[in-house]
């Protein structure tokens, strides 16, 4: 795939109820490294194997949640056309100028059908991943708690995915790579989209309720880590909710728990490479359990109504 428009997620912004109790749980638990504070009251974070400055960021709250979900685009030039792509589709677009997130260039925002607001920026400071660029080691040693080695992707819970395939989809050059479809066999449930070669980059679900987060995702490295991962958690009373299990969709292995102000988190590993030429793979309503969780073949009730 030649990726000239969209990279890859870039950064996640979401809400906790207590910022020293939530910044102590992404770097120690989760083992992110924090990469700053602004002047707004927010705090950057960073995985340990990203080159950007940040790539989630947290802000206290009366109610958790997610603020925005970012993508990284290839140049300022394609982030100038993709923004004349969204006006020509008839979306609303906003410009954040550069420096109002830290390291950040200038933003594209907008808001999609499922009610999320989605922004594309092109430019991020480089501050490398603790190793140099010339004869580097394979990792950096003395990381915290579960060090991911990158925010990876976002499920997001919302009415018209519909609409917000097609947007994905015909402006900003996503493709289709799972499906689940409801009980008429021909309505989507849920869609996993990429712009990239993963499996997934961005996922939706119908709800009916506009704007919900249902998690952020890690990646691990391997098996063994979510394992580990699992291990760190029980150590610190994370409240887990699903795993360590695998998916049916994707392939991949995982596991769901939440933050001290319940934001629901995955830390996962695997999934199939996905290249423009595949077809998309359908899963339908009766086959659903397994598709999610590929071990029990079937639904925990609160997996799918417990979001934020």
């Amino acid at each position: 795939m030649s990726m000239t428009g969209v990279l890859r997620p870039g950064h996640a912004a979401i809400r906790v109820l207590d910022l020293e109790q939530g910044v102590n749980f992404y770097k120690n638990v989760l083992g992110l490294l924090e990469t700053g504070r602004d002047n707004q009251g927010r705090v950057y974070f960073k995985a340990w194997d990203e080159r950007d400055h940040n790539s989630l960021v947290i802000r206290q709250a009366d109610r958790p949640g997610i603020d925005f979900f970012a993508f990284k685009v290839q140049s300022k030039a394609v982030l100038e056309k993709l923004d004349a792509d969204l006006k020509a589709y008839g979306v609303t677009t906003e410009r954040i100028p550069a420096g109002e997130m830290l390291h950040t260039g200038e933003r594209v925002r907008f808001k999609i059908p499922t009610g999320h607001l989605i922004e594309l920026y092109a430019e991020k400071t480089d501050v490398g991943n603790g190793m140099p660029y010339v004869n580097p080691e394979t990792w950096v040693p003395d990381l915290k708690g579960i060090a991911p080695v990158r925010m990876d992707h976002c499920l997001l819970y919302g009415g018209d995915i519909d609409a917000t395939r097609k947007l994905f989809e015909e402006v900003l050059g996503f493709s289709l790579v799972e499906r689940i479809l409801m009980e008429d066999g021909k309505t989507d449930l849920a869609i996993w989209l990429t712009c990239s070669i993963k499996a997934h980059d961005i996922a939706f679900v119908r709800h009916p309720e506009d704007g919900k987060l249902h998690h952020v995702s890690f990646l691990l490295e391997s098996w063994e880590q979510v394992l580990k991962a699992a291990d760190l958690m029980s150590m610190n009373r994370v409240s887990i909710d699903m795993g360590p299990t695998r998916h049916g969709v994707t392939r991949g292995t995982t596991i769901y728990a939440f933050d001290p102000s319940g934001n629901r988190f995955e830390t996962f590993c695997g999934g199939y490479q996905w290249y423009p030429d595949m077809q998309p793979i359908t899963w339908t309503f009766d086959n659903v359990g397994a598709g999610v969780f590929y071990h029990d073949r079937k639904l925990n009730p609160a997996f799918l109504a417990v979001v934020t």
